[in-house]
């Protein structure tokens, strides 16, 4: 039986009270990120407590990947406290640890408060569904909620890339293997090369990190894959000059028209402070890939794919404003911090008070 590591209490604690997120710095007192908000507590990460905890808890490959470089990615499970992802880096040449709660449970779309649309999506065939949002936006956790239903509603081979694992996954109507970088491949373009040879349905990439990368997806997108996989990106049109901006200029023009065939939707998310008190709550931006939007993009139409998303609810498609004007109808966030969270607040004030534009619905794209 796997002896408690010295950060048993601290991380047992932060559970107990909902934290997401531990940043632990050597010489400094614990703090907890709590619904959002960074809370310290009475609980000094003392040199040798670290160095005892960090020996605990990483392999010695890991190890020596810190030391060589400064940095390390890994995941470790605590007894009877739960699964962590974590990094390990130094600040100021003194060690630091960040980690964050993995829940053991596979989260449920509906019990996350996604739109139904997010069941609609993950039972693509085929193409790319990118989820995106800023750190700690709980893009990992919509993506296994997405990975989880079909996991409950279809018989595929499942293969994830991950760096590290985060959520594991049982199969029940799927096969699912998790592959983590450094443990079970090299690098994600290592494990990319080889996964078309190994017979998937679905491809997971845990995050969308460079050129190649995406080259790799896209080309099993267009092979018949259905690829998932994640960008920090603030929205829909932010994520497509993201990956623009990948290219060169003379070469934007064939990824774009290659994006408006291969893309099924971008599912951008925030979270927001409860209203009630403890927890969060998703607000979501969804763009599907309709003809409208696809001719937007094959004509680099960007500027109006806003416009599009707001016109498209039909469609299954939502803006930011119109995901904050139903949460703050519904009592789950408060006005302010709806306000707060929108990038147009002048308009969601005038929704929430009942003035609609032709633009909030929409309107006609030319």
């Amino acid at each position: 039986m796997k002896v408690r590591s010295p950060l048993h209490d601290v991380l047992a604690t932060g559970v107990q009270e909902g934290a997401s997120d531990w940043h632990i710095r050597e010489d400094c007192n614990v703090a907890l990120r709590i619904d959002g908000r960074l809370v310290e507590v009475d609980f000094p990460a003392a040199t040798d407590f670290l160095n005892a905890a960090i020996n605990d808890i990483t392999s010695p490959q890991q190890l020596e990947t810190y030391v060589r470089t400064g940095d390390v990615d890994f995941a470790f499970e605590e007894e009877d406290v739960g699964r962590f992802r974590a990094n390990l880096h130094r600040q100021r040449g003194q060690m630091a640890l960040t980690l964050r709660h993995v829940k053991g449970k596979i989260p449920d779309l509906d019990e996350l408060g996604m739109p139904a649309t997010l069941k609609k999506i993950a039972e693509s065939n085929n193409g790319i569904i990118f989820v995106t949002g800023t750190t700690g936006s709980g893009k990992s956790t919509t993506l296994a909620g997405m990975i989880g239903h079909m996991n409950t509603t279809s018989s595929l081979h499942i293969i994830t890339i991950e760096d590290p694992i985060e959520y594991t996954f049982p199969d029940q109507e799927c096969i699912i293997e998790q592959r983590e970088i450094g443990l079970d491949s090299e690098s994600f373009i290592s494990a990319l090369i080889h996964i078309l040879r190994q017979d998937p349905d679905v491809i997971v990439i845990g995050e969308m990190r460079d050129r190649t990368t995406f080259e790799t997806a896209l080309t099993a997108a267009e092979t018949g894959h259905l690829v998932l996989t994640t960008l920090h990106t603030l929205d829909a049109a932010q994520s497509i000059n993201r990956i623009l901006d990948l290219y060169p200029l003379e070469e934007r023009e064939n990824v774009r028209k290659s994006l408006a065939t291969s893309l099924r939707a971008i599912v951008c998310q925030r979270l927001l402070p409860r209203a009630a008190g403890k927890g969060v709550v998703p607000a979501v931006e969804i763009m599907v890939n309709t003809p409208i939007v696809a001719k937007l993009l094959y004509e680099n139409k960007l500027d109006k794919l806003e416009q599009a998303i707001a016109g498209g609810k039909e469609d299954g498609m939502m803006s930011f404003n119109q995901s904050l004007l139903g949460l703050v109808n519904e009592g789950l966030v408060t006005e302010e911090n709806a306000l707060q969270t929108s990038d147009n607040p002048e308009a969601l004030r005038m929704n929430l008070k009942g003035i609609f534009l032709s633009t909030d619905g929409g309107g006609i794209i030319q």
